[in-house]
């Protein structure tokens, strides 16, 4: 059977866990129409990341990849449109480390920017008629969620593999992740993760 690579991330930052990788865990081996979801979860530092979602481009050939992250503070699940070859770090990463413009990948040939391949409308329509508010972001952000969108472009299409869905889904916080927010701060909007896991599902099945 034909394999979706689904990632989510670990914690990072004060978040004390992140709802991208619940989802991505709970639905490791289900089906998604066609497809068999393989689930991942990769580090919050670039480098790090990068190796392992090469490795598991490699060892999967995955059918279609749809990259998942925590943007707290974001009240619905958000598809992005554009990865772009810039980190520039507000918080450090788990490793410590924090990059200001630099690039994502120092090839002096790489792209600017390159576009998601994941069918964004239908997803958008197949959420609607789940009943799942959600719409397209024209910014990941610079942090590791648009590394990885970049790099995972990037490697398919290097290995002549550009025609596979791929791209970046952002969720909210859930009430994990809300409630650990200091009371003097501006309260998160957040889904609770049933929610979340079932909108990561819905958008797995539009691949399927």
């Amino acid at each position: 059977m034909a394999t979706l690579l689904l990632t989510g991330f670990e914690p990072f930052h004060t978040h004390p866990v992140n709802p991208s990788a619940q989802a991505a865990e709970a639905l490791d081996g289900t089906a998604a129409g066609a497809l068999t979801v393989r689930s991942a979860l990769l580090p919050v530092e670039p480098h790090a990341a990068a190796r392992a979602l090469s490795s598991l481009l490699v060892d999967l050939r995955p059918s279609a990849v749809l990259l998942t992250g925590l943007a707290a503070g974001r009240p619905q699940v958000t598809l992005e449109r554009v990865a772009v070859n810039v980190m520039d770090f507000s918080i450090p990463d788990n490793a410590g480390q924090t990059y200001r413009d630099a690039p994502a990948c120092d090839d002096p040939a790489a792209p600017a920017a390159l576009l998601s391949t994941l069918p964004l409308r239908p997803i958008l329509a197949a959420w609607r008629a789940a009943g799942i508010p959600g719409h397209i972001s024209n910014s990941a952000g610079l942090y590791v969620c648009n590394f990885v969108m970049y790099h995972a472009l990037r490697e398919l299409h290097l290995a002549g593999r550009a025609a596979v869905p791929c791209g970046f889904l952002h969720v909210p916080a859930n009430a994990q992740v809300a409630l650990s927010v200091p009371e003097e701060r501006a309260a998160l909007p957040y889904l609770p993760q049933e929610e979340i896991t079932r909108a990561v599902r819905v958008a797995a099945e539009a691949l399927g």
